[in-house]
């Protein structure tokens, strides 16, 4: 008899509701009373209409009613227990009387269980699970299609019952023949034993295959670490070139720096080149613009006044000097330097041609009369300005 054997029955006993308080004391000695009454008690619990003797007075009598208890519980409980053990009415007795009230706990246990698990079902009763009936519904057609199949297999094999039906006859009606039937016992044996040679080839293949398999999982394994070890002492050491590519990886980058800044800086002088020669362009349109406009204004300035008679006329020298203060307006500098002797021979002979015109009597149309060479700019140059050559003197210094 063990303490937990012993607190477990009581416990099950006040579980399960029998009216008297059990103690553990009760069984330090044989109490044979007390155990029949419970015997008696767990009998009617598990089929109230059993009618077991309660007469224990005599030795008799109580084998009697241990050989009845013993019976009932093997013919409907299928519960087998000790009839030495529980006439001890001891400790070992309440081993045997545990058996008993396991299964009536278990059997309580699980009506509770079920009880409680009744008002989900209800609930659930209600619910309709769609995955469930298409699986459902699945199932269904496919056994459907299995009973067609199978029954028309059926139907040809009833057809052919009727020839099928004598040979079997004929075959059953035929005398059984000793020596075919130790022929056919004697091929069985010799392929069940053959199966079992195979078999325990197999077996011995399995073995040894096993046996290579570790070989060759050591031997990986070995090959593992090696390489592992090698592997760390590739990472420990230092390549010899290394400094030499970190220094070059150094100047590398600060050559990258200065050509980004010259690229840079190229890039930014040919902007401004270009907005340059832009400027000068217009520049250049702009002065050959004003100056075809001021040679309009001159041509009908002396249209009108030939036009209306007079006698004045417009000198050269002035429509030169109006066009190259025009000109030095737009360019900021006369365009047309000239030195003062240059300018008095010109008009010397300006006055020579004037008398020889007048002389002779020609006259020239008025239009071309009053046509004025208009000096043509020099175009700036794309390309960057030439620096002026200095004249070699002796006067340097």
């Amino acid at each position: 008899m063990s303490f937990r054997d012993l607190r477990n029955f009581t416990e099950m006993m006040r579980t399960l509701g029998y009216p008297r308080l059990i103690s553990m004391e009760n069984f330090r000695t044989p109490n044979f009373t007390l155990v029949a009454e419970i015997l008696i008690w767990l009998v009617k619990r598990y089929e109230p209409q059993t009618d077991i003797p309660s007469d224990v007075e005599t030795e008799s009598d109580r084998v009697f009613f241990i050989k009845a208890i013993a019976q009932f519980m093997a013919t409907k409980a299928h519960i087998k227990v000790n009839t030495k053990r529980l006439y001890q009415a001891d400790g070992y007795a309440v081993k045997e009387m545990l058996k008993i009230t396991s299964v009536l706990y278990n059997a309580m246990k699980t009506k509770e269980l079920t009880a409680g698990d009744k008002p989900e079902e209800d609930s659930s009763k209600f619910k309709f699970d769609l995955g469930s009936k298409i699986a459902d519904l699945k199932t269904a057609r496919q056994l459907a299609s299995e009973i067609t199949s199978k029954g028309a297999a059926l139907y040809d094999l009833l057809g052919k019952e009727v020839d099928l039906r004598e040979m079997r006859i004929a075959a059953i009606a035929r005398p059984l023949e000793i020596n075919e039937t130790e022929k056919a016992l004697r091929s069985a044996i010799k392929e069940v034993l053959e199966n079992m040679q195979k078999t325990e080839g197999m077996l011995n293949n399995v073995s040894s295959d096993e046996a290579s398999l570790e070989a060759k999982i050591e031997k990986k394994k070995q090959e593992l670490e090696r390489n592992q070890k090698r592997l760390q002492t590739l990472q420990s050491v230092r390549p010899a070139f290394m400094d030499e590519y970190e220094k070059i990886e150094e100047d590398l980058q600060k050559q990258y720096d200065i050509y980004v800044e010259k690229f840079h800086n190229l890039s930014f002088l040919e902007q401004q080149l270009e907005d340059y020669h832009r400027v000068e362009q217009e520049r250049f349109e702009e002065t050959e613009n004003a100056m075809r406009v001021m040679q309009q204004k001159l041509r009908e300035e002396e249209r009108r006044l030939m036009k209306s008679g007079g006698s004045s006329h417009i000198h050269p020298d002035m429509l030169l000097c109006c066009l190259s203060t025009h000109t030095s307006r737009a360019w900021g500098s006369n365009p047309f330097p000239e030195s003062s002797e240059d300018s008095e021979i010109d008009v010397d002979e300006d006055d020579e041609d004037e008398a020889d015109g007048e002389e002779n009597g020609d006259r020239e149309d008025d239009n071309d009369s009053l046509e004025v060479p208009i000096p043509k700019m020099p175009r700036p140059s794309r390309g960057p300005r030439q620096p002026e050559l200095l004249d070699e003197s002796d006067n340097d210094f």
